[in-house]
C-alpha cells in the first residue's frame, strides 16, 4: 500500500503525479468518502511514527495494515 500525503497532494499545479495516482484517488480529509475512512486511520498510525511530509523516505518498506494485506490484487 502507497501512503500519500495528500497536504501538497491537493490543489497543485505540478500534475507530474497523476498517472500514478489519479486526481480521483486524492480528497480533502472533509471530503473523504466514509468507505475510505480505514485507509485515513492507516495512514495516521504511519505517519505519526515516521514523521511528516516526507517521512516516509528514512524508513525503508513498512508491512501493510491487516485489511490492506488481505486485500485482493488490483488489475492493471
Amino acid at each position: 500500500m502507497a501512503y500519500v500525503v495528500a497536504e501538497p497532494c491537493v490543489d497543485v499545479l505540478d500534475r507530474a503525479c497523476v498517472e500514478e495516482c489519479p486526481v480521483e484517488a486524492v480528497f480533502y480529509e472533509d471530503d473523504l468518502p466514509e468507505q475510505y475512512g480505514p485507509f485515513a486511520e492507516a495512514n495516521v498510525v504511519v505517519f505519526a511514527s515516521v514523521g511528516s511530509p516526507g517521512g516516509a523516505s528514512k524508513v525503508s518498506a513498512l508491512p501493510d495494515p491487516a485489511f490492506v494485506a488481505a486485500l485482493p490484487p488490483r488489475e492493471a
